[in-house]
């Protein structure tokens, strides 16, 4: 039949569970099946004694995931989607997303409907949608220190958070602006609806290819949200004299130092989701974050004086 993987989060009983299962389920089907787990994809933190603690981006996928893999099935919530994508995406792997956790604003179905999902999956009868991803590095000397591949927001701060930071940016080839902030967020439309969101930010339908550049309780009230294309690469220079604390997909991360330049670009690999059905992102809005819900009912006829 072909390759398929499992990549589970091995810290849930039942991902472990329902993951064996599989396994036995396509290998029974006549599929080559790998396993891994989503600890793989993870970044892990740099310190300033050893900053350069990162795998490089082409290299963090499992053994036998690769350009032949038809499929890959991922078994957690959100944070394990995100990781298993970081491991599956420079390979073009489409993944069926499965909740085991609590919000699961990612994943396309719930353990009580993994049956027909797996029939439906190994026939092909599904939807690809691509969704961008940032390629986040942090240069020092002119040397890349770390990188990371990111699905949802690339965070700069300082330690506390509650101290205000003051950033320099500069967007592709326009003037630079002078933010004053407790950290910034540069986001992809499937980020803005994770922390970008909570700090204020506008919600950005998936298609759309811009990216977002949101301040953290700005200091300042013309600070405000910035959308902008995303061909545009960005370059952070933390105008601070102290080190700063960068942190991706809510995940890990690494310091970055006064010296130090961020750069953010648009990744050449996707994030590549297998949709069931036809993608409805506002169903999703109004399921996961309650967008849309009427608050008052609505009058079934309106008399004239």
């Amino acid at each position: 039949m072909g390759k398929a993987g499992i990549i589970y989060n091995d810290y849930k009983p039942v991902a472990c569970r329902v993951a064996e299962e599989l396994q036995e389920q396509l290998m029974a089907a006549g599929w080559e099946v790998y396993m891994a787990t989503g600890v793989g994809g993870l970044l892990g933190y740099s310190r300033p004694e050893s900053p350069v603690c990162h795998t490089p981006i082409d290299k963090l996928a499992a053994p036998g995931f690769d350009e032949k893999m038809a499929f890959a099935i991922v078994l957690g919530g959100d944070g394990t989607v995100m990781a298993a994508f970081r491991q599956v995406a420079p390979f073009g792997i489409p993944l069926l997303a499965i909740n085991t956790g609590h919000m699961g604003f990612l994943t396309e179905i719930y353990l009580n409907q993994l049956p027909q999902a797996i029939e439906q999956v190994m026939t092909g009868e599904y939807e690809i949608e691509e969704r961008a991803m940032l390629l986040v590095q942090v240069v020092r000397d002119q040397c890349i220190w770390w990188e990371a591949l990111c699905l949802n927001e690339m965070v700069l701060h300082r330690e506390p958070l509650t101290c205000m930071c003051h950033f320099e940016v500069k967007i592709g080839r326009h003037s630079s602006v002078d933010i004053a902030a407790d950290g910034v967020i540069i986001s992809t439309p499937t980020g803005s609806t994770a922390y970008s969101l909570s700090a204020g930010g506008t919600v950005v339908t998936p298609g759309v290819p811009v990216l977002q550049l949101m301040p953290i309780c700005p200091h300042s009230l013309a600070s405000r949200a910035l959308v902008f294309a995303d061909t545009e690469k960005v370059q952070v220079f933390p105008a601070m004299p102290t080190q700063l604390v960068m942190v991706v997909d809510g995940n890990a991360g690494c310091y970055v130092l006064p010296e130090d330049q961020v750069h953010v670009a648009r990744s050449p690999y996707s994030a590549k989701f297998i949709r069931l059905q036809p993608p409805e992102f506002f169903r999703v809005l109004r399921e996961k974050l309650g967008w849309g819900l009427p608050h008052i009912a609505k009058p079934t006829s309106v008399e004239l004086p």
